[in-house]
């Protein structure tokens, strides 16, 4: 992209997509989408608004994803009709990509792995985590269900610019500490409105050394910042993905985007990662943050643990809780629940043994779902119950009860906590 104007990898995303020479931040634009993505929650609303705009079809069969996973399989009569709203309006349009119990998986999973979002892409969806996608080098970010809707029925939607932080993390990582605990030191660092309707771009030497799971995890919890959007300059691992996991001919992707020299950032925050501990959000917010060496002096009991969901349900995190738990068992006072976040993985978990030694280790395994993640089903909370999850949201009535606990790990704290009854340390075991 030639310009005169030195942009951000989201300024010149943001460009493409709105036929500009350049933008910056503050810009207000019209932008035409790449991906409109909803699920079984948001996505009856904005179908309500699409058919209410009375266009008949959707502008690009191709381009309008609908997941059903937040309440499925179907756990009642509600949450079964707002799945069929979906099913119907899939096959009535007629869309390419469909999802349902058998096929799908939590929505953010998904679809890179289905090679529907690739770099450069201008994604939006109808859930706050779909910032995800900022791994892969695409712009992504939630709205709300009726700009969803319009978004159907015309491609495109307004935003405002966004400006940038550039987060740089150095160093090498310490044993056990992973993306999960980058991304939670970060929030602990700045708040949960540290980067409030800002881009939080991610980079450094550790970025670059972790694989493409440990990236989606920390584009993932963006939002928990309050950031616009979180993204990562695609690399040589980035093509590797994208070769492995695209639709289409690799030679068709568009051109892969990084930021100029002399790009306008608001601020630039570092972190020697050398210096980072696992790291764990006490309740109510993510950014209570306290580092596992205090978490293990305050013994805090736990009744339930929970590995899985958009932020921590990958291979790796499959493979990291089966590295804690093999040949160990699950503490008899805590419950284990593992859940995938798609089919593919669960196939992959299964060859490489993972799940014999979560299941032996006294797992419970679950079907791909959003459930215990926003307190839906398969995981409900009690009154007073206390739980380590690798999910990324611990506010109060998250997961249950208003008088329930959640504690946000990494897989390798969530599972070495499950063995030892008290939320701790893999060193410990």
């Amino acid at each position: 992209m030639q310009n005169s104007y030195p942009m951000t990898i989201t300024e010149k995303i943001f460009a493409l997509h709105s036929g500009k020479d350049y933008v910056k931040a503050g810009d207000l634009i019209e932008a035409k989408i790449d991906i409109a993505l909803a699920n079984d929650i948001t996505g009856p609303i904005a179908i309500d608004v699409f058919h209410k705009i009375g266009v008949n079809e959707v502008f690009d069969k191709s381009k309008v994803v609908l997941v059903p996973d937040h309440f499925v399989p179907n756990k009642d009569i509600k949450s079964a009709q707002q799945a069929k709203i979906l099913r119907d309006f899939v096959n009535n349009q007629k869309l390419i990509h469909k999802f349902d119990v058998g096929t799908m998986g939590i929505e953010h999973a998904l679809l890179p792995e289905c090679g529907i979002v690739t770099a450069g892409d201008l994604v939006i969806g109808a859930d706050s985590h779909t910032c995800t996608y900022g791994a892969l080098g695409a712009f992504s970010t939630g709205v709300g269900s009726t700009d969803l809707g319009c978004a159907m029925a015309s491609g495109s939607t307004w935003f405002k610019v966004p400006s940038a932080i550039k987060v740089v993390f150095n160093g090498k990582l310490n044993k056990y500490v992973t993306a999960k605990d980058l991304i939670l030191h970060l929030i602990g660092d700045i708040g949960v409105d540290g980067a409030l309707y800002k881009t939080l771009e991610f980079c450094g030497d550790a970025i670059k050394e972790l694989d493409m799971d440990g990236r989606f995890t920390i584009c993932n919890m963006a939002i928990e910042a309050g950031a616009k959007n979180g993204i990562i300059e695609p690399d040589e691992k980035t093509i590797e993905y994208l070769k492995d996991h695209f639709n289409e001919e690799y030679s068709k992707l568009p051109k892969l985007l990084k930021s100029d020299e002399g790009a306008i950032y608001e601020k630039v925050v570092e972190y020697d990662v050398s210096k980072i501990e696992p790291t764990v959000a006490y309740p109510h917010l993510p950014e209570n943050t306290h580092t596992i060496s205090e978490a293990i002096k305050d013994s805090i009991k736990i009744n339930q643990v929970v590995i899985g969901s958009c932020t921590n349900g990958r291979l790796e995190d499959m493979k990291m809780a089966a590295e804690i738990l093999k040949d160990k068992k699950v503490h008899p006072d805590v419950r284990l629940i593992v859940f995938p976040a798609t089919q593919d993985i669960i196939l992959k978990s299964i060859e490489l043994g993972y799940y014999q030694t979560l299941i032996k280790a006294g797992a419970a395994i679950s079907t791909p779902t959003c459930g215990p993640c926003l307190g839906g089903h398969c995981g409900i909370l009690a009154d007073g119950e206390v739980c380590v999850s690798t999910t990324n949201r611990n506010f109060v009535g998250r997961m249950g009860h208003i008088n329930s606990k959640i504690y946000l790990a990494s897989p390798y704290v969530a599972a070495a906590s499950a063995v030892l009854g008290r939320l701790g340390s893999p060193e410990e075991l």
